[in-house]
């Protein structure tokens, strides 16, 4: 039996991964900078101009939005570490897309190297 920690191997043999010192060309180039992680964590923090599809609903929400479905979109995905954007940017390719990349590390290794990120607000007593 497959672990997920294998799926996650197989897919990132399949995928184009960008490291994180190419990341913001890469980003620039894109089409579209997709965050699929969960939307709590996409709340606490994302990359500047990320638009939040999580893993779950990728797939159902690319086919309804017709900005998203040309296959021929450059597309930039991440998640926290590069798990499901491994198994995310497989996803994709199997429906067609032509354009996709993974971030290496994810969200963690966006921050850690101190590249900007969009915080919520804090609230405001006054």
């Amino acid at each position: 039996m497959k672990t997920a920690h294998d799926l996650v191997a197989a897919a990132k043999t399949r995928v184009q991964e960008v490291a994180i010192h190419h990341a913001e060309q890469a980003i620039r180039d894109a089409d579209v900078l997709l965050d699929v992680r969960e939307a709590d964590e996409y709340a606490a923090g994302h990359l500047p101009g990320a638009v939040h599809i999580s893993r779950g609903m990728l797939e159902f929400k690319l086919s309804g939005t017709p900005a998203l479905q040309p296959r021929d979109l450059r597309v930039v995905l991440y998640c926290k570490t590069s798990g499901r954007g491994a198994l995310s940017a497989v996803a994709l390719q199997e429906m067609g897309y032509l354009n996709v990349q993974s971030i290496a590390g994810g969200y963690d290794a966006w921050a850690a190297d101190g590249k900007p990120v969009v915080m919520p607000a804090a609230p405001s007593f006054e």
